[in-house]
Order: structure tokens, then C-alpha cells, then sequence
């Protein structure tokens, strides 16, 4: 198999040391970045995997690396290395698009984790549509499962990594009601208590995207006291397709010729 490519944008020399050092002996093709500036142009004239970014960088910031990378590139999955005391980092960098999250003082094991998880993620929705191309259509809402792009009413739309997977998620099991500690559990790959907020904060700004009205959510809806589901049936994704259709639509496969 190719070696996944992780960029670190890390100021801290031992970090930046001890996450190559474990990444490369978990089969990773690493780089490394000391400072803000070297990262964003290494971001920029490379093809990443996964871009794992500290908060606190001499020069550009990774909030603004981050925040410039979703601008142009909105698949890359981005992690963000943020200090255990700086909630508002932790919640900017999810606002700006980051996937997740790790605090510092961490494990490795943890962060080998988190890392593994999101490749996981990402392999399984390649291994779930075998045979070429595949677009789900959602009324106005059009979900590319291959080329991983997403377009409402022919308007691309920029969803990060994380999104379009919570996405496609919800559209492959409509009408089911999921927990934020199944969510964690199934689309980021892991269940930590205390971070369902996570799970609000990417609903969030998926409804904003998605929704023609964020406010009043008609696709992604709260199930109080429970969790969210999603409003649609997919036909030709397995049980879905003998249900009744729900008012927003059918999700049909397509095939690319």
C-alpha cells in the first residue's frame, strides 16, 4: 500500500521529533514544518493526506494556515495540536474547518489513533462503492462519493473531510436516529466522553451549507434529548431502498459513464 503523506506544522522541536518518529514507524511519509510560513508553502506545493497543524506557530498561525487551506483545498483532512486550556482555539479551529482535534499534553497512542481513525474513515467510504463513480442525489443536493465533492442546485459546495463524511452518513442511513456517541463512535472513529460538542459544532456548519434555511433544518434534524437524523431515503443503498420516500426526496445512485 502507498504511504499515507502527513505534513506537521509544529514550532516545537521534541514534539515535531517524537510525532515523525512514531508516524514513520507507523508507516507514514512525514514532513515537517518549524514555523507558520515554511508550512503554509510546504501546504501548498504538495499533495497531502493529512495536515496536522499546532495552534500556536511563530508566523502564520494554524487557524490561519487552516483557514487558508479550506479556502483552496477543502478535502485535506486537517488535525489541529491545541493547548488543554485553549477552548476557544480548540472551537476556532473546528469552526474554520479543522476535522478534529488533539490536546496537548497527549499520548501518542491517542494521536495514533485519531490519525488512523481518519484514514479508516476514508477507506471505507472508497471500499463501500466499488465499481467506478458514484453520485447520490439529494433534490438540490448532489454528493460525489469518489471525487468526495458535494454541489447544491450546481453550486460546489465546501465541505472539509469531516463533513462530507457525516454527510454521507446520515444520506446512507435516512430516517435513523444516531446519539453524538454513535456519531463520534462511527464517523470520527472514536467515543470520548466530553466531546460531543464536536459532534454540534460540525452539524452545525454542515446545516449551514446544506440547509436553505440553517435556522429552521429540514435535511438534518435534532432529535431532542436524543440525537440528529436526516430526512431522505436512498434507494439502491441496501435496506433504504424498499422504504417509503420522505418528502425531501429520493437519494438515487448514479453512475458516471
Amino acid at each position: 500500500m502507498e504511504q499515507r503523506r502527513v505534513l506537521i506544522v509544529e514550532d516545537e522541536r521534541d514534539i515535531a521529533s517524537l510525532l515523525a518518529l512514531h508516524l514513520n514507524d507507523a508507516n507514514f511519509d512525514v514532513t515537517v514544518a518549524a514555523d507558520g510560513h515554511e508550512g503554509m508553502r510546504l501546504a501548498f506545493e504538495h499533495q497531502w493526506d493529512l495536515v496536522m497543524l499546532d495552534v500556536r506557530l511563530p508566523g502564520p498561525d494554524g487557524l490561519t494556515i487552516c483557514r487558508a487551506l479550506r479556502r483552496e483545498m477543502a478535502y485535506v483532512p486537517i488535525l489541529m495540536l491545541t493547548s488543554k486550556s485553549s477552548e476557544l482555539d480548540r472551537v476556532l479551529g473546528l469552526e474554520l474547518g479543522a476535522d478534529d482535534y488533539v490536546t496537548k499534553p497527549f499520548s501518542i497512542s491517542e494521536l495514533l489513533a485519531r490519525v488512523k481513525a481518519i484514514f479508516r474513515r476514508i477507506e471505507s467510504v472508497e471500499k463501500r462503492f466499488p465499481g467506478g463513480a458514484q453520485v447520490l442525489s439529494i433534490g438540490e443536493l448532489t454528493i460525489d462519493t469518489t471525487g468526495r465533492e458535494v454541489s447544491k442546485g450546481g453550486q460546489s459546495l465546501a465541505l472539509t473531510a469531516r463533513e462530507f463524511d457525516l454527510l454521507l452518513h446520515f444520506a446512507r442511513h435516512p430516517g435513523q436516529v444516531f446519539s453524538r456517541a454513535q456519531l463520534l463512535d462511527q464517523v470520527w472513529g472514536y467515543g470520548h466522553e466530553g466531546y460531543e460538542h464536536t459532534v454540534n459544532s460540525h452539524i452545525n456548519r454542515l446545516r449551514a451549507k446544506i440547509e436553505s434555511d440553517p435556522a429552521h433544518p429540514e435535511l438534518i434534524v435534532t432529535c431532542w434529548g436524543i440525537g440528529y437524523k436526516f430526512n431522505g431515503i436512498a434507494t439502491g443503498l441496501g435496506q433504504a431502498a424498499s422504504q417509503t420516500i420522505e418528502r425531501h426526496g429520493n437519494i438515487t445512485p448514479l453512475r458516471r459513464h
